[in-house]
């Protein structure tokens, strides 16, 4: 065994489940101790202040520049009473991270020393460089300059003795550089389309909120054995590797009992999320082998984003203190089952009305088949542009198997409401809904109360009782980037409903007239994108070509469905991006493909040329230097049976390690080739068709040594040390 996987496996031996926030104190007692909230607020605002804040919130009005002095000063106080000694403005450029610079609260005072201050104008904006993050063409290198600016409906938190203010990130020019802007702009937006159809059944609805839960899928690998993996270190995944004889077939790890290890990490970043004012609900054991899930309870879809990019920090910062890496890549072992974050979206008014819960007669519930139906039909209109979405290299490793949702978009209802819209649309109104009763196990064990729709692990977009599920977008995303999209498909579809039942109406109908009417309009107009079955048949997939629904086969092409006329004009009607905007995150999504394969062809080139190889070539010369030794000592006939299985072996090691280098050469010589390409668009397919191959090519070969090399001589921990955490 080489010596560094040795070493690696000691230190992995020899660790041992640990405490390191001992908290024994009721959640109720520390929950959000460490978030800036409306309750704190009250205590250190005056009255001025704390009521320029909720009217931010509640009503978006702008705060005043005179009261921000105010705010920050009632902030300052707090934080540094908190032991903070610095503050950031905490943002979400489009890299899929977070990003900060922090400044300490002093300030030098002329006699000498220092004093703690805190301005409204750094609260309110600070200036990063914008060309150092993608921007997509919209900043120059000499054009640098750039604007942060507060996001008062998400409360400042403090994390390692520094106030995070959430804020946003726009160019010089005030076009967007992050994936805030555009998700705030999108739940504007969807509130403002919404209240247009809710008042015309409650004229004291004042907001719609689109509330969001995201359940975060993640591996959990041990320190030691991680940096013993390059690929892992630089790609955060594994570009080569062997399946393990058992990982998940026997689905003996989906909810089994939680590692004492594993558990005592679960706890502690808990603990300090709860300080953190994230409501976690949610933990338990995955389908795969070291995959873990946890989850929130639901809140309103910005805070949601925000909490959701805060725990990865966490998960991440306590997971070091464990002697554990996390690992939030989509599919960072192959033949197991990937990470995703399942994204459960609803709308629901200030006066906590969820309008996508369908009643006990949904049938009869108007207000729920509009919103229901407007949500089908906005997927319908833009099921590529959400795939592409939610599409990056990450992701495509993961879609398709493996209980991820498949590359195609589709709707899944249920039966209870297939039956519903089904009925709608022929105007069969005296159709019984089938309801189902409840299930009597044995006497003692309770009854059984089912839902009105069974769940659909093999669907992009799955209705679950009161919510819709985006179940495709990938662990390592920002949620925000898919759910903007969402948000703008879902605006336009609820402006075309009002606009058409607002003709209806001037045209003599009555109010429940003209919404039926919509509503079987809208079941028809998007029925093509409802599929109850397999996702992951053959049939299905020959189905959704034939029904017009395009799949995600190549990334980079299907990201022009982010520049298509179509795209376009939705996001600029909705005031969500304009073209420009468009055209720069079209850009940045090639980049950063282009780059990410980039990375892991050089250390695939890189695993194979110095440690792989070499490897292989040493175990060669031990079995040469076996079978030249053999024939000294026995005669032609005896020697021949003994040694043929050998040379057998040296033959088909040597066809590897010839194959390897013939495909490193052929990867070099192609990136050289595609490199040249000046358009980013066309490198990036040039990339997707050429370099990925390849790495396929050199995959096999590789995981085809690793099963015939001496297992002491493999240089590179295993799937089987990988995967199962003691």
């Amino acid at each position: 065994m080489s010596s560094f996987r040795k070493r690696a496996l000691d230190e992995f031996s020899s660790h041992k489940a640990e405490r390191f926030f001992m908290e024994e104190r009721p959640i109720s007692q520390f929950f959000g101790q460490k978030v800036f909230d409306m309750e704190k607020m009250r205590r250190y605002l005056s009255n001025e202040a704390f009521q320029a804040v909720q009217l931010a919130v509640t009503e978006g009005v702008k705060i005043e520049r005179r009261v921000a002095d105010q705010i920050a000063s009632g902030m300052k106080t707090w934080a540094v009473e908190n032991g903070a000694t610095h503050y950031t403005h905490w943002f979400h450029p489009m890299t899929d991270a977070t990003a900060e610079k922090h400044e300490a609260f002093v300030d030098p005072v002329k006699t000498g020393g220092m004093f703690e201050n805190f301005k409204g104008e750094a609260l309110v904006q600070q200036e990063p460089d914008a060309s150092s993050f993608p921007n997509g063409g919209l900043r120059n290198t000499f054009e640098a300059r750039g604007y942060t600016a507060w996001d008062p409906s998400s409360p400042a938190f403090i994390m390692d003795q520094t106030l995070c203010i959430p804020t946003v990130f726009v160019a010089y020019t005030g076009e967007s550089l992050d994936q805030k802007t555009p998700h705030l702009k999108s739940l504007h937006a969807l509130d403002k389309a919404a209240l247009e159809i809710v008042r015309m059944f409650d004229k004291d609805t004042r907001r719609v909120n689109a509330m969001l839960g995201v359940e975060q899928e993640y591996f959990l690998v041990d320190e030691a054995l991680y940096r013993a993996r390059p690929d892992l270190m630089l790609c955060n995944r594994t570009v080569v590797g062997h399946t393990a004889a058992k990982d998940q077939q026997l689905e003996d790890h989906y909810f089994g009992a939680i590692p004492s290890r594993v558990m005592a990490f679960m706890k502690d970043f808990e603990t300090e999320a709860y300080k953190l004012g994230v409501t976690l609900k949610t933990r338990h054991n995955e389908v795969a082998p070291n995959q873990f899930e946890c989850a929130p309870v639901y809140s309103e879809a910005n805070l949601a984003v925000d909490h959701n990019l805060m725990l990865m920090i966490l998960m991440r910062k306590i997971a070091k203190k464990h002697k554990l890496k996390v690992v939030f890549h989509e599919k960072p072992f192959a033949g197991v089952n990937g990470s995703g974050k399942h994204c459960n979206w609803s709308m629901v008014t200030d006066k906590g009305v969820n309008l996508l819960s369908p009643g006990k007669t949904p049938k009869n519930n108007l207000l729920f088949l509009a919103f229901f139906t407007s949500v089908i039909k906005a997927v319908y209109e833009h099921h590529h542009l959400l795939m592409a979405g939610i599409s990056n290299l990450n992701n495509s490793y993961r879609l398709g198997g493996n209980e991820a949702p498949p590359a195609v978009m589709s709707v899944f209802l249920g039966s209870t409401l297939t039956s519903v819209l089904d009925s709608l649309e022929n105007f069969d109104k005296d159709t019984d809904i089938p309801v189902l009763s409840e299930l009597d196990i044995i006497g003692k064990i309770p009854s059984i109360r089912p839902d009105n729709t069974d769940r659909n692990r093999t669907s992009p977009f799955a209705f679950t009782g009161n919510r819709f599920e985006f179940r495709a977008v990938g662990s390592s995303s920002n949620v925000a980037s898919a759910m903007f999209i969402l948000n703008a498909a879902v605006t336009e579809q609820l402006v075309e409903f009002k606009s058409i039942v607002d003709e209806l109406i001037k045209d003599g109908y009555k109010k429940e007239d003209a919404f039926m009417h919509v509503i079987r309009k809208f079941i028809a107009d998007s029925k093509k994108i409802r599929f109850e079955g397999n996702g992951y048949s053959a049939e299905w997939q020959k189905e959704a070509h034939s029904r017009g629904l395009k799949g995600v086969n190549n990334v980079p092409v299907a990201y022009r469905a982010f520049v298509d006329k179509k795209s376009v004009k939705l996001f600029s009607k909705t005031g969500i991006l304009n073209e420009r905007e468009v055209e720069a995150r079209f850009e940045v999504l090639n980049e950063t493909y282009v780059k990410k394969l980039q990375i892991e062809a050089r250390v695939l080139g890189d695993l194979a040329t110095n440690h792989i190889i070499p490897t292989a070539i040493k175990f060669q010369n031990s079995l040469i230097d076996n079978v030249l030794g053999l024939k000294e000592l026995f005669g032609e006939e005896e020697y021949r049976a003994l040694t043929s299985e050998q040379i057998e072996i040296i033959k088909k090691v040597s066809g590897y390690i010839q194959k390897l280098r013939e495909d490193v050469r052929g990867i070099k010589d192609a990136r050289k080739r595609i490199n040249s390409i000046e358009d980013v668009a066309e490198k990036a397919v040039a990339y997707a068709e050429n370099i990925y191959p390849y790495m396929e090519k050199l995959r096999i070969s590789a995981d085809k040594l690793e099963m015939l090399v001496d297992d002491e001589l493999w240089p590179l921990p295993k799937y089987r040390e990988l995967l199962f955490l003691r």
